[in-house]
């Protein structure tokens, strides 16, 4: 596998998920996506792991959402739009083990597909958050309701809203819930580690039920904002050309908060 690299160590029961692109920022392209998908699934299967840690090579970005350069083949229907990384996060993949995401650099766009899907984040000082959607003609559709369901109302608006205008910092992703625990500088990985090294001490049907259960709470509002978020972005996606115009001729300047 070229995208996505997997450690496991038998003693701690953890094993460690790397997106590794750092050259591109761990952007996702297709490839990557599909070697995603067939990790979460082996990882089902394999009982010497218990919990995973999710993180990004590179000091630069955790993931950057999809590369730019993936082209994705669509139906000529209306009715079938293909969204590429719908699949890609753990839950998608039924994978009921804890995974807690070690964040450091940038994390942004479809960052949030696979954030959105994780138990917790433990960030970096250096980790910051943003969507740049809106700011190309684009809607961000599935990362709004993925994150309206880890951030306060206010909060996700103003990222979503604010495209690359503005980046919201580790502390202030701590301070309002969307990251659990800030780490030094470097240590974001290691602590995540140690996290999941406790978790994965308990016996695992109780963690995995509990997993389970808590993501139940959320299938509700997550299903019925799924449901339109592929006629909005029908509707509103400025057409592909131009948003290559704009992602081209814009290098905005922004303020971390």
């Amino acid at each position: 596998m070229s995208g996505v690299r997997v450690t496991a160590d038998k003693d701690t029961a953890v094993a460690v998920v790397t997106l590794d692109r750092p050259a591109r920022l761990n952007a996702i392209d297709l490839a990557m996506r599909d070697e995603l998908v067939a990790v979460w699934r082996e990882l089902r299967f394999d009982d010497s792991v218990r919990a995973i840690v999710l993180t990004g090579a590179g000091e630069r970005a955790f993931c950057t959402g999809l590369d730019r350069d993936a082209e994705v083949p669509q139906p000529g229907s209306p009715y079938m739009a293909d969204d590429p990384l719908l699949r890609v996060g753990p839950k998608a993949n039924d994978l009921w083990k804890p995974v807690i995401a070690a964040v450091q650099g940038m994390a942004c766009g479809g960052a949030f597909y696979l954030l959105g899907e994780s138990e917790f984040l433990v960030a970096d000082p250096t980790a910051t958050f943003f969507d740049p959607h809106t700011t190309y003609g684009m809607v961000s559709a599935y990362e709004s309701v993925l994150m309206a369901q880890r951030m306060p109302y206010g909060e996700v608006a103003r990222m979503m809203l604010m495209g690359t205008a503005e980046r919201m910092s580790a502390r202030r992703a701590y301070d309002i819930g969307l990251v659990s625990e800030l780490t030094a500088p470097g240590a974001a990985l290691d602590t995540a580690v140690a996290r999941a090294a406790v978790i994965a001490g308990y016996p695992s049907e109780g963690v995995q039920g509990t997993v389970r259960a808590l993501w139940a709470a959320k299938e509700a509002a997550l299903a019925a904002g799924f449901a339109q978020a592929p006629h909005l972005i029908s509707l509103g996606n400025l057409p592909g050309d131009r948003q290559a115009e704009l992602f081209s001729a814009r290098r905005p300047e922004f303020r971390t908060r």
